[in-house]
């Protein structure tokens, strides 16, 4: 009986992380934020991987005091952060968002600046990264090209 315990929790341990790490896939960033352009009627976006770099690269950086803090780069940019946050849960998060932006006034009820950047019509490429900070927290970072979210103009 003790080893078939320890051969479930082992499965189970095992299906969890490959679970997490199918959701934090190239495809899986690109399918999440394309499918919300989609409902747009705004071009889908294609992986950059210079993009990907700059992201990871910045991931990296931080990670170890783990900050909530744009890169103050080029790109357009969207953070998310959690002990548990996959690629695909930081953008759905930021997909949310549509339900407090209005078109016909654009503007937010509520922060939604983060889904404004994921359907801008001009931001085509895309490069995503996730790191677990010392703290244990994952960060996830989306870097845009051509950056969006331009004061007074509409995302579509």
């Amino acid at each position: 009986m003790g080893s078939c315990s320890v051969i479930f929790t082992c499965l189970v341990i095992l299906f969890v992380i490959n679970s997490a790490q199918a959701q934090n896939t190239i495809q899986d960033y690109l399918a999440v934020h394309n499918a919300a352009r989609a409902r747009v009627r705004v071009p889908p976006m294609r992986w950059d991987v210079n993009l990907a770099r700059y992201a990871l690269n910045y991931a990296n950086k931080i990670k170890g005091r783990c900050l909530f803090q744009n890169s103050n780069g080029p790109y357009g940019e969207n953070l998310a952060m959690g002990t548990t946050m996959t690629g695909r849960q930081a953008v759905n998060l930021w997909v949310e968002e549509r339900k407090y932006y209005n078109y016909r006034t654009n503007t937010c009820s509520r922060t939604c600046r983060h889904y404004t950047q994921v359907v801008w019509r001009e931001s085509v490429r895309l490069g995503c990264a996730r790191v677990r900070c010392n703290n244990g927290n994952w960060f996830v970072i989306c870097s845009y090209a051509p950056r969006g979210n331009i004061f007074g103009q509409r995302p579509y």
